[in-house]
C-alpha cells in the first residue's frame, strides 16, 4: 500500500490526543462509580474496567537497524482508511477503531467475543526521527511504520580570524 492510503499526520505534540482519551477514561470511570452499588468500593477497579471497555493498546514491535526504526503493530479486522498515524520527532501515536455489530440477517449469535474499542498506542521512540521520512504499510492485519533516524546537528563553530 502507498503511503497516502494511510493518514500519516505530522504533528508537534501526542499530548492533545492523550488528554482527550484520559478524559473520556475520567468519565466513564465516574458513571462506574456513581453507578456501583454501594458507596464503597474500589476507585483503581473502576479506572481499570473504565480504561478496558474503552481503549485497547495493539501489540507492537520498535527496531532499530542501518540508521532507521521499524514499527509493526497488529490491527486486526481493522480497514486501512480508519487507520490514522500522527508522528512526532520523538513519538508515534497509532490510533483506530475496530467495530463489531451484529445484523439481523447474519442468523443468531450464540457466542461472540468481539468487541467495538478504540485501539490507541503511543510509542515513545529512544531516539529522534525524521518526521518527513516515515513511510506506513498495512497488510494482513499488520502495520509496518519505518523512519529513519534524524541526523545529528552539529553546532557550528565560530570562524575565528585574526586581528
Amino acid at each position: 500500500m502507498a503511503k497516502s492510503d494511510i493518514a500519516l499526520r505530522k504533528t508537534d505534540t501526542i499530548f492533545d490526543e492523550v488528554d482527550k482519551l484520559q478524559q473520556q477514561i475520567i468519565e466513564r470511570a465516574y458513571d462506574l462509580f456513581c453507578n456501583r452499588e454501594g458507596f464503597w468500593g474500589d476507585a483503581l477497579s473502576d479506572w481499570l474496567r473504565a480504561e478496558r471497555e474503552l481503549v485497547f493498546a495493539p501489540p507492537v514491535e520498535l527496531r532499530q537497524k542501518d540508521g532507521r526504526f521499524e514499527i509493526l503493530a497488529a490491527l486486526p479486522g481493522v480497514d486501512v482508511k480508519d487507520v490514522d498515524v500522527r508522528v512526532t520527532p520523538e513519538d508515534v501515536l497509532i490510533r483506530t477503531a475496530v467495530n463489531h455489530e451484529h445484523k439481523s440477517q447474519d442468523g443468531t449469535v450464540h457466542v461472540c467475543e468481539l468487541e467495538s474499542r478504540k485501539a490507541f498506542r503511543s510509542i515513545h521512540l529512544p531516539e529522534k526521527i525524521d518526521p518527513d521520512s516515515v513511510k506506513a504499510d498495512y497488510r494482513n492485519g499488520l502495520l509496518r511504520l519505518t523512519a529513519a533516524v534524524a541526523g545529528e546537528v552539529v553546532p557550528a563553530k565560530p570562524g575565528i580570524r585574526a586581528a
